[in-house]
């Protein structure tokens, strides 16, 4: 298997690269990669980056693995919802660095984590689901809902409207931007303020103040797993 993830760890804060030298496709592969190097980080109590190849975060799910049939698509969402439910869970800072354009699955795992940075620059960042002609899971709905301002949540989440990096700034996708040359020492100084917090209370505070959505997200994975995908 080729390596999709790599991982490095130094002074407590794990980098994660997610990098399959196209768009990031967000494959059952891409998955198993990721979940084995957050087991990592999260056995060392590290603080972690997650970033993108140059160019692009992720461009969402492995459309050819979707494609394979509904039950291989509903096991790929069902997957993708759990690696978000997991970061939103994680007991450590999670830093998202998007490396570029941040679109469908990618821009899930970007609202799931505690702070975002994007790159400026003529890149996409958003939910394309109704526009590639999906129905947008139970999961994504819920997520979007608890992330995104009220006046942003229709365009992205119906209109599969995408957004210029300081747009997704304004909705909810990102905390900042900053240039692309910058992108690493950004992350280098956010991970570090990071490593001032109490690690304890931080996790403590998180999960309590995530409970019913905790709930509510584990409700939608069943009853995203019970329905087929939806295509046109």
């Amino acid at each position: 298997m080729s390596e999709l993830v790599s991982y490095q760890i130094a002074e407590g804060i794990a980098t994660i690269e997610m990098d399959d030298g196209k768009a990031n496709a967000l494959s059952t592969a891409m998955w198993n990669q990721l979940g084995a190097a957050l087991d990592r980080a999260e056995e060392a109590g590290a603080i972690v980056i997650l970033k993108g190849r140059s160019g692009i975060f992720s461009a969402g799910f492995d459309l050819k693995e979707l494609a394979q049939g509904s039950q291989q698509a509903v096991q790929l969402v069902d997957n993708g919802s759990k690696m978000a439910r997991r970061l939103l869970a994680f007991p450590t800072p999670i830093i998202a660095v998007s490396t570029g354009h941040c679109i469908a699955m990618g821009a899930f795992l970007m609202l799931a984590c505690d702070y975002r940075i994007g790159a400026g620059g003529d890149f996409k960042i958003g939910l394309n689901e109704t526009l590639i002609g999906m129905t947008m899971h139970h999961f994504g709905i819920e997520l979007a809902r608890y992330r995104l301002p009220l006046n942003y949540y229709g365009r992205c989440v119906v209109n599969a409207e995408l957004l210029a990096p300081e747009l997704a700034v304004c909705a909810g996708f990102y905390d900042e931007v900053t240039a692309s040359d910058q992108l690493d020492a950004r992350a280098a100084d956010i991970a570090s303020e990071m490593t001032k917090l109490n690690l304890s209370a931080f996790a403590a505070t998180k999960r309590k103040s995530r409970e019913q959505l905790f709930k509510l997200l584990d409700h939608c994975i069943e009853k995203d797993y019970e329905i087929p995908i939806q295509t046109s």
